[in-house]
């Protein structure tokens, strides 16, 4: 495809480029105007065709477009590109994004103030007129003075509430195609011009009211799914936000303080017992235990040691550490599984819903009638304004708000029906996915299971000698020991060896806590457990284990009986994991996966054509929680996952993914039915505006009329779910 540019005035863009694995460069672009999935598929089209371009790829959420470029190629085109097709862009800079996002959101709100303004400003000088459908006609001059003043409210109001459906039409009709805005944008300058052309003609209606209207209505869905794209651009920014913005660095054996994203390959760095791990790294001296529960799932904390690599978003639990870093922080671990997360994102938004298809063919067929209504009218013998008249009725009459209306006024209503259950919804589409979904994928800790060790089988009087040493560590395991112990007295002299346990003096006589080979005692190493022992007397064992909720197997077996199957995937040891689905109830389990390998196998699935949702807690979960068609995390769970979730729910069981599951069906119904109505609607209504039948002001009534039977069915809604 061959541009015209200008290469000596271009700028340089040497500064926001960097290099792939390809060997060619990427560009990172923040895009504006991007409001659905043709406008992806638009932009990605077009960039991806230019010459030196391998792939382009557009993030809805985020308006981040991200290009891979081959030596040869000019970024300067890229941007030109955009700018034609109505998308202008400029360089990616995170803080820019986030004002810019700021400013849409402030705007959309003004917007949606206004409109309510106008709204009901311009109908408190249209109630007199509408007086006179029941013969309480007024004068002439009264009429005429009524009609100019909801116009003097009413016009304004509209201009300025509709300027994000005007600006967004405009961009598209410019880029050679018609999105939805395009008819809401004709209708209302129709309405509003033809409003004030019969008040300058004494005529008997003006529809100021109904313009505006109209617009209050659009703008309220409109600010919903701005809200929502923010709530979904917050799970790759928690996850980043585990890495500490500030690393301790060994320079010539002393300690620097510098942000993380100047650390590079090679520098040694300092890591604190609780602190995370900043960057993937090798420890070259230190032992310690490391908590690996968010990366991996696994409860037992992981003994490290000299020549271990360590993985960023770990916890360092017992002792000092000095790694040498192996990754940078945009490299590390933490930061891939951000990108799985954002790419699954990118999948989701995807997502073409019913209404999209349907309004594919609304736009071209409801222009086609209202200029077939003017032309035919006018030749047929109508005058020029009778027979625009009409066209404007087609307009409003047909206007796709009850269509717009069909499942966003479902879901409103079974997303509060699912908050009053302890669920809250957080995605606009994740209730039509949910009604989709047959295949259910839990975690193990955390999900299925309570996700913190507890002591088992020990008896009063072993946990009351082991105790006071206990309460002197921060082991997850000591801590439970404690726990069951409960308050009281500390051991002296304690010593804790990182990796190891800790030692002191208990009632003047010297003992252990920790590993077993801390100990002396051999063991498999398969269980999570402690070991205490004096040393004049044999070790005593306890064992821990995460126990599984109470309602799982009711819940496992509530699912198969609506015909959805279910799975286990952990990163935890393969022991733990069939234990915990047995007692569930699951016969499919897989252990021992990594983030991106729980992420490939939800992926797999889809694959095969089941409908996964993914329910998990971890750090370690989020990437497949955006891979899968749905997602739930519980209200204990990281920041990060919940974000990347489309649901969470609160309270210590599973129940709610059931209720959550019903709802979702009971929703999707009363979808298809506000579908087949606003067809039906839309069948009757647009001939009947053709045919002369109805007026501007009765079509607005009419259009309002079947947003709000719409509205009705969807709050049959507020018992749905009730059997969970």
């Amino acid at each position: 495809m061959a541009l015209t540019y200008d290469l000596a005035s271009a700028p340089d863009f040497s500064a926001f480029l960097k290099s792939d694995e390809a060997g060619g460069f990427r560009l990172d672009l923040l895009v504006t105007g991007a409001s659905c999935a043709a406008c992806i598929s638009k932009i990605e089209g077009e960039i991806a065709a230019l010459n030196g371009v391998s792939a382009a790829r557009l993030n809805l959420s985020t308006g981040k477009l991200i290009v891979h470029l081959q030596q040869e190629a000019d970024p300067g085109f890229i941007l030109e590109t955009l700018d034609r097709i109505g998308y202008p862009a400029t360089p990616y800079d995170p803080n820019q994004a986030q004002l810019a996002r700021d400013r849409e959101g402030r705007r959309l709100a003004m917007a949606l103030g206004v409109a309510a303004f106008g709204a009901g400003n311009a109908m408190m000088f249209s109630v007199p007129l509408w007086a006179g459908l029941f013969g309480q006609e007024l004068g002439p001059a009264t009429r005429t003075m009524m009609q100019w003043l909801s116009g003097l409210i009413g016009a304004p109001c509209a201009v300025y509430a509709g300027l994000p459906f005007f600006e967004s039409a405009w961009r598209s009709l410019k880029g050679g195609r018609a999105n939805m805005d395009v008819p809401i944008s004709i209708g209302v300058i129709l309405t509003l011009a033809i409003s004030f052309v019969e008040t300058f003609l004494n005529g008997r209606d003006a529809y100021f009211d109904a313009a505006v209207s109209l617009l209050f209505l659009l703008l309220i869905g409109r600010w919903m799914d701005h809200q929502l794209r923010a709530r979904a651009r917050g799970a790759a920014a928690d996850l980043l936000a585990l890495q500490a913005p500030i690393v301790h660095v060994l320079v010539e054996g002393r300690e620097h303080s510098r942000p993380l994203s100047e650390v590079v390959v090679g520098d040694l760095i300092l890591v604190r017992p609780g602190e995370r791990i900043p960057v993937d790294g090798e420890i070259v001296e230190g032992r310690s235990d490391l908590d690996n529960a968010l990366l991996t799932g696994e409860t037992r904390p992981i003994e490290v040691r000299p020549g271990t690599v360590c993985r960023s978003g770990a916890m360092n639990l017992t002792g000092l550490l000095t790694l040498q870093a192996l990754a940078r922080s945009e490299d590390s671990a933490v930061a891939a599984i951000a990108r799985l997360v954002e790419a699954g994102s990118q999948a989701r938004s995807r997502y073409v819903q019913l209404a999209d298809k349907a309004a594919a063919i609304y736009v071209p067929v409801v222009h086609t009638a209202a200029a077939a209504t003017f032309i035919l009218g006018w030749i047929l013998g109508l005058g020029p304004r009778e027979a625009l008249v009409r066209a404007v009725a087609v307009l409003i009459i047909t206007c796709p708000c009850a269509l717009g209306l069909a499942v966003p006024a479902v879901q409103i209503t079974a997303s509060g029906r699912l908050f009053r259950k302890g669920v809250l919804v957080k995605s606009g589409a994740a209730l039509e996915r949910m009604a989709e979904v047959t295949h259910v994928v839990f975690d193990k800790t955390g999900v299925l299971t309570e996700g913190r060790p507890v002591l088992m089988g020990a008896t009063a009087s072993d946990i009351a000698r082991a105790a006071p040493l206990a309460r002197t560590s921060a082991h997850p395991l000591a801590k439970a020991l404690a726990e069951a112990a409960g308050p009281g007295l500390l051991a002296d002299g304690v010593v804790e060896h990182g990796g190891q346990g800790v030692e002191g003096t208990i009632d003047g006589r010297w003992a252990r806590l920790g590993r077993a080979s801390f100990l002396g005692v051999t063991t498999t190493g398969e269980e999570t457990e402690l070991w205490f022992g004096y040393e004049d007397e044999s070790p005593i064992r306890f064992g821990f284990i995460d126990l599984v909720r109470s309602d799982a197997a009711a819940v496992v077996a509530a699912l198969t009986a609506r015909g959805i199957s279910c799975e286990v995937l952990s990163g935890d040891l393969p022991g733990p994991v069939a234990r915990a689905a047995a007692e569930a109830g699951i016969s499919h389990w897989r252990a021992g996966l990594t983030p991106s390998g729980k992420a490939e196998a939800v992926e797999a699935l889809a694959a095969s054509g089941a409908k996964v949702l993914m329910v998990g807690d971890g750090l370690n979960d989020t990437a497949a929680l955006a891979k899968a068609h749905a997602a739930m995390a519980p209200g204990t769970a990281l920041d990060a996952s919940q974000n990347a979730a489309d649901l969470v729910f609160s309270g210590n069981g599973l129940t709610a993914v059931i209720t959550s599951i019903d709802v979702a069906r009971a929703a999707r119904h009363r979808a298809l039915e506000n579908f087949g109505f606003a067809a039906l609607y839309n069948a009757v209504a647009g001939p009947a505006a053709m045919l002369g039948l109805v007026n501007p002001f009765v079509a607005a009534l009419a259009m309002s009329g079947s947003s709000l039977i719409v509205t009705l069915n969807a709050l049959r809604m507020s018992r749905a779910g009730g059997r969970a």
